[in-house]
């Protein structure tokens, strides 16, 4: 089912609010975007960015940006349950920080991502959602959400799906601007970094019911 705007704010006034917020933060935030990038390139070395595929409205793939905070892979050792070893005390600070996430800004310039929506998670989980799930991509992906806003990583991936598709179905300017303030204040607080004993949020696997 195609996604209907729930109102004129959606409609007409979310993309360019998104533009304008993405550009005064990357103005306002540019020292320390470039200082973040120089400490990533002097302590885990090249390449300073991490880009990677991920799914964005109606799926169509776009290239995210982040800071790196992982070592590179070695060799037979890839995958999330290596992620504990390959990432740095550095890396982690950048992570409770929500550092790494700040080259989203050019994402949000571009047009890939909101300021607020279902963040945007891997390709290989798209034949993994269930019908209820896969809604969660009919609006553009956000830097912030509700999910993240109510447990962000520490919560089950079926209690993310489910904030994810109670936003996508009432977007609104107040709903929004109350998202970022709670983000700012739960990145104040570092919450929800890590997911359970993982040193990032498990595998999305699907859930037992489809």
């Amino acid at each position: 089912m195609k996604h209907k705007p729930y109102g004129p704010y959606e409609r007409f006034i979310k993309r360019p609010q998104d533009f304008l917020c993405a550009l005064l933060a990357t103005i306002v935030l540019s020292p320390v975007l470039l200082i973040t990038a120089i400490l990533v390139r002097l302590k885990l070395g090249s390449p300073v960015l991490f880009t990677q595929d991920r799914p964005g409205k109606d799926g169509k793939i776009f290239k995210l940006y982040k800071f790196r905070t992982m070592l590179p892979p070695k060799e037979g050792q890839s995958g999330p349950e290596y992620d504990a070893q390959r990432l740095t005390p550095f890396g982690k600070k950048l992570r409770s920080t929500s550092l790494d996430e700040l080259p989203e800004l050019f994402n949000m310039l571009k047009g890939d991502m909101a300021v607020v929506g279902p963040r945007p998670l891997l390709v290989q989980y798209l034949d993994r959602y269930n019908e209820h799930q896969a809604r969660r991509h009919e609006v553009r992906p956000g830097f912030t959400g509700l999910a993240q806003v109510h447990g962000r990583n520490a919560i089950s991936w079926e209690e993310k799906f489910d904030w994810d598709v109670k936003y996508v179905d009432r977007i609104t300017f107040f709903g929004d601007w109350k998202i970022i303030f709670d983000t700012v204040k739960i990145v104040l607080k570092r919450e929800g970094i890590s997911g359970g004993e993982s040193a990032t949020m498990t595998e999305f696997m699907g859930s037992a019911e489809k």
